[in-house]
C-alpha cells in the first residue's frame, strides 16, 4: 500500500464494531434464510470513502476499463468529507495511496464560462441528495441552479445523464488538463455537433513514471447549440481543435428550456482514437436506463456466486460490499477488437494464442496475498487472462511487472510480488498450456536484474542477494530508477525474495526442473540470514553484512511499511523453521499473544482492534503490535495454526473483522485494489491463503451459518462448494471438529484439490477451545523444499 498511509478509524466506527461483536457475530436469528431481495441492494459503494480507504462510489462493472466517479479534491478522487465535486472522471483505481487516474473530469454547469480551474468551478453537494449502488451513481448538485447528475457504465464506456434547470446556457465541461496525476499534454477536437474527441498524456504515481496516453470519445444524445475550448484562463468560443500542456479542455452548450435532460457517453481506449470509436460503437448504443439495468444485472450475477446465510444486515452489507470491491480490479486494457498497448509502446492483439482479454493495473505487492486467490476461486476465467496479461508484459517489455498502471511500470513497493502472483495462478491450474512460458519468465526474474535501459526494477538487489544471501539496507542510497528501492527496505526485501524463491521452487519441482528447484529451495532459507540471535528478531544488515539500525524490533529500520515485529511472521514457506529460531512453539505462542494483545482481546475484541492495534494516521513504524491496516502481516493471525493453538487464529480474525463496517469509514485503511476487501471476504468464509503462491488454504471459524459458492465447472467439476458453521457466534466460535464431505479432518488447512473434489466443509462449534487442529501434522506443511 504505497506512500500515503491509513488513517485511524474513528469513534463512529466503534459503535458499529460493537454491533458486529454483539450482533453480526452474535447468534443469528432463528431463521437463517438467504438475504431477501437483490444482493446489489446490500452493497454500499461509499464504504472506504472516508479516512483513507480511498475507494470510489461511482459507476463501474466488474473489472471494467471505465470507472466513472466523482472527484472532490481528495488525493485519490473522492473524499466523503468534501462538499464540492470537481467533475466526474473516467478512470479510478480503488484504494490506492497516491493520486492516480482522474482523467477527463466532466461537470455540468450553467451560465457563462468564467473559470477553467475545476477547483474553482466545482459544484457543491450534500450526502442527503446522493446515492450509489453497483453500476450507478446519482447526486444533486446545488450550484448552477440545481443540476441532477447520474452515472452508469459498461466495460469501456461511461454514460452520464444530466438534468438541468430551464436555461439556454446549459454547459458540459470536458476538462483534459486536470486529473489526479501529472498531465503532460492534451488535445481536444470538436468533430461535429454531437461529438468531442480528446487525447490525454499523463504520468506519475507516487513518483514520476513513463508517460501513457488515454484516448476518449464523447457523444451527446442531441446536438449542442454552441461549443468552444479553453487554454489556461482563455476561453475561445467556436474553437474546434486545440492542443496544450497545461489547463485545457472543451465545452458543449445546450438549450434546456424545453428538454432539460442531456445524455453523454464517453468511450476510452489506451490504444488510439479509432479504438475509442469502436468501443463506443460496440458498447455505447443503449439508453441510460438499459445500461444501468445491464450493469446491475452483471453485478448481481457476480455477487450471486457467494450466497451467505446467517448474520445480521450490517454484516451482510459489509460482506457483500467487500465482495463487490474485490471484483473492481485488475481492469480490462484491450479494446473490443482485442488490441491493446503493450509496455513496449506498441499495439498488440489479445486475439492470438486462442484469444484472451488483456488486463492491466497490477498492485501486486498487495493483491498477491489475498485478492489473487479469491479471484482464482470465484473468477478463474478472468484470473487466467490476468495471468496471461502479466506474461505478455514480460514478452513485450522484457521483464515482469512489479506495480503496473495502464501501460507503464511504476516500481512502487518492493520485493518480488509477481512470483507468488504467477505461481498462485499455476497452482490453481490457470496456466495450462503456458506453464513453461511462465516458468521461463519467472526464472529470468528470479535470477537476474533488468537492464539499465529498462523501466523495470525487478529484483533490484538480486546481485547482492545471490552473493550474500540478503538484501543490504543502504540508507540514503540514490535511486537508480523512479519508484521504491529494495535497498531502502533491505530486511523486508530479503523476506519477500525468500518467500518468492520458495514458491518458485515448488513450481520448478512440479515441472521437472529439479536442479533449479534445489537452488531456489536453498535460497528460500535466506530468511535466516537476517535473523539476529541477540534480539531474537529479524534485523537489517548493511552493505558490509553488519546488523544495522536500532536493536529494538519495534524501532527497526529496513522494513517496508512495517517493523520487525510485523514482518517476523512473513515466512509462510517455513514456519516450523522460523518458530524454532525464536525458541519453539511455546515461546512463539507467547510472542504472538503479546503481538496481538491477546489477553486484552479476549476481554474486548473490538476495543483492542481499534485502540491497541490501530495506532494513528499512517503509523507503520515504531510498533510492536499487529497492524490490520496493512499488508505485511495479513497472514499473521494464521501463525497460531503452526503453534498448535488454532482457536487463537479465530479469536484474532474475528476481532479484526470488527474493523470492517458498513459506513464510509468502514475500511481498514487503503483497500489496495481489493486486497483488504478480499481479506474480509475470505476470513468471513473461514478459508484463507496462508501460503500465498501455493494452493494452501488455512481454516478459521466462519462468521456465517452457511456459505454456498458457485464455482466454474471447468476448474471445479462439482460446480459448487458449501461451508457450514451452524450456530456460529461470539459465544459459539471455537472449532470442535471439521468434516470434508462427511470425513473427519484434523488438519487446519485445505488444498485447492480438496476444494475442487469436495462439496461440503462442515464445522462443529462450541463455547470453549478443543483439541481440534493441535496434532503435530495438523498445520500447513512447509513449502519449497524446507524440511517437513
Amino acid at each position: 500500500m504505497p506512500w500515503l498511509s491509513r488513517t485511524r478509524l474513528r469513534t463512529a466506527g466503534a459503535v458499529l464494531a460493537a454491533a458486529l461483536i454483539g450482533g453480526a457475530l452474535a447468534a443469528p436469528a432463528a431463521s437463517a434464510e438467504p438475504p431477501a431481495g437483490p444482493l446489489t441492494d446490500l452493497v454500499n459503494p461509499f464504504i472506504g470513502s472516508r479516512h483513507d480507504g480511498n475507494t470510489y462510489p461511482g459507476a463501474a462493472v466488474p473489472f471494467g476499463m471505465v470507472q466513472l466517479s466523482p472527484d472532490t479534491g481528495h488525493t485519490t478522487g473522492y473524499g466523503y468529507d468534501d462538499d464540492h465535486i470537481r467533475g466526474f472522471s473516467s478512470v479510478h483505481i480503488s484504494g490506492v495511496g497516491c493520486g492516480l487516474g482522474g482523467d477527463l473530469p466532466v461537470l455540468p454547469t450553467t451560465g457563462d464560462i468564467t473559470e477553467t480551474d475545476y477547483a474553482k468551478y466545482a459544484a457543491s453537494y450534500t450526502h442527503d441528495d446522493e446515492t450509489a449502488r453497483p453500476g450507478y451513481y446519482r447526486v444533486g448538485l446545488k450550484s448552477y441552479g440545481g443540476i441532477t447528475a447520474e452515472l452508469t457504465a459498461t466495460a469501456r464506456t461511461g454514460k452520464q445523464r444530466y438534468t438541468f434547470p430551464a436555461t439556454d446556457k446549459a454547459n458540459v465541461l470536458l476538462n483534459t488538463g486536470q486529473s489526479l496525476h501529472s498531465t503532460v499534454s492534451t488535445r481536444v477536437e470538436v468533430l461535429d455537433s454531437r461529438t468531442i474527441r480528446t487525447s490525454i498524456t499523463g504520468r506519475g504515481f507516487c513518483q514520476d513514471t513513463e508517460p501513457y496516453t488515454l484516448h476518449t470519445l464523447t457523444r451527446f444524445d442531441r446536438p449542442f447549440t454552441s461549443y468552444g475550448t479553453w487554454e489556461g484562463d482563455k476561453v475561445t468560443a467556436g474553437s474546434r481543435d486545440s492542443t496544450a500542456a497545461g489547463r485545457h479542455g472543451a465545452y458543449a452548450r445546450f438549450d434546456t428550456r424545453t428538454d432539460r435532460t442531456v445524455e453523454a457517453t464517453t468511450a476510452i481506449s489506451y490504444v488510439d482514437a479509432p479504438g475509442a470509436a469502436r468501443n463506443l460503437g460496440a458498447e455505447g448504443g443503449r439508453s441510460f436506463d438499459r445500461t444501468k439495468a445491464a450493469a446491475n444485472a452483471e453485478w448481481e450475477q457476480r455477487l450471486g456466486l457467494v450466497r451467505a446465510q446467517g448474520g445480521d444486515t450490517a454484516l451482510r452489507r459489509t460482506f457483500y460490499s467487500s465482495l463487490y470491491r474485490s471484483f473492481l480490479a485488475p481492469n480490462i486494457g484491450s479494446d473490443v477488437d482485442g488490441r491493446y498497448t503493450g509496455w513496449d509502446r506498441k499495439t498488440h492483439r489479445a486475439t492470438e494464442d486462442g484469444g484472451f482479454t488483456y488486463y492491466q493495473n497490477w498492485s501486486l505487492w498487495d493483491t498477491y496475498r489475498t485478492q489473487a486467490q479469491l479471484l482464482a476461486l470465484l473468477a478463474p476465467r478472468e484470473s487466467r487472462d490476468m495471468a496471461l496479461s502479466v506474461l505478455r508484459i514480460d514478452k513485450e517489455s522484457g521483464w515482469l511487472p512489479k506495480w503496473g498502471y495502464g501501460t507503464v511500470e511504476t516500481n512502487i513497493m518492493t520485493g518480488d510480488p509477481v512470483t507468488p502472483f504467477l505461481t498462485n495462478a499455476y497452482q490453481q491450474g490457470l496456466l495450462k498450456g503456458h506453464e513453461e512460458e511462465a516458468y521461463a519468465a519467472l526464472k529470468k526474474n528470479a535470477d537476474g536484474v533488468p537492464p539499465a535501459d529498462s523501466p523495470a526494477l525487478g529484483r533490484e538487489a538480486n546481485a547482492e542477494y545471490l552473493k550474500d544471501g540478503f538484501v543490504p539496507y543502504l540508507k540514503g542510497r540514490e535511486h537508480a530508477k523512479p519508484g521504491d528501492s529494495d535497498f531502502d527496505h533491505g530486511a523486508s526485501a530479503t523476506l519477500e525474495y525468500a518467500l518468492s524463491d520458495a514458491m518458485l521452487a515448488e513450481m520448478a519441482r512440479d515441472l521437472g526442473h529439479d536442479a533449479d528447484a534445489d537452488r531456489y529451495a536453498a535460497r528460500a532459507q535466506n530468511y535466516r540470514r537476517i535473523f539476529d540471535a541477540s534480539t531474537g528478531f529479524f534485523r537489517a544488515r548493511d552493505g558490509k553484512g553488519a546488523f544495522t539500525g536500532p536493536a529494538d524490533p519495534a524501532k527497526s529500520e529496513g522494513f517496508h511499511e512495517g517493523t520487525s515485529w510485523q514482518y517476523q511472521w512473513l515466512v509462510p514457506q517455513d514456519l516450523p523453521g522460523m518458530l524454532t529460531l525464536i525458541g519453539g512453539k511455546e515461546k512463539a505462542d507467547q510472542r504472538l499473544d503479546s503481538f496481538f494483545a491477546y489477553q486484552d482481546l479476549l476481554k474486548d475484541p473490538a476495543k483492542t482492534a481499534r485502540e491497541v492495534w490501530v495506532n494513528g494516521p499512517y503509523d507503520y513504524y515504531n510498533a510492536d503490535k499487529y497492524n490490520p491496516q496493512n499488508e505485511p502481516d495479513l497472514i499473521a493471525p494464521y501463525t497460531y495454526l503452526s503453534t498448535g493453538r488454532p482457536w487463537k487464529t479465530t479469536d484474532v480474525v474475528h476481532a479484526a473483522l470488527t474493523l470492517f463496517t458498513d459506513t464510509p469509514s468502514g475500511m481498514t485503511g487503503n483497500d489496495d485494489l481489493g486486497t483488504m476487501s478480499a481479506w474480509m471476504v475470505l476470513s468471513s468464509i473461514g478459508i484463507f491463503p496462508v501460503q500465498p503462491g501455493t494452493d494452501t488454504w488455512g481454516l478459521s471459524t466462519p462468521v456465517f451459518d452457511r456459505v454456498d459458492l458457485t464455482l466454474d465447472r471447468r476448474y471445479h467439476p462439482a460446480g459448487h462448494f458449501t461451508v457450514k458453521a451452524p450456530g456460529t457466534s461470539s459465544d459459539q466460535r471455537y472449532v470442535r471438529s471439521v468434516r470434508l464431505d462427511g470425513a473427519e479432518r484434523g488438519q487446519t488447512y485445505l488444498t485447492t484439490d480438496d476444494l475442487r473434489s469436495g462439496r461440503e466443509l462442515a464445522f462443529t462449534l462450541g463455547a470453549k477451545p478443543s483439541d481440534w487442529g493441535t496434532d503435530e501434522d495438523a498445520a500447513p506443511p512447509p513449502v519449497g523444499g524446507a524440511e517437513k
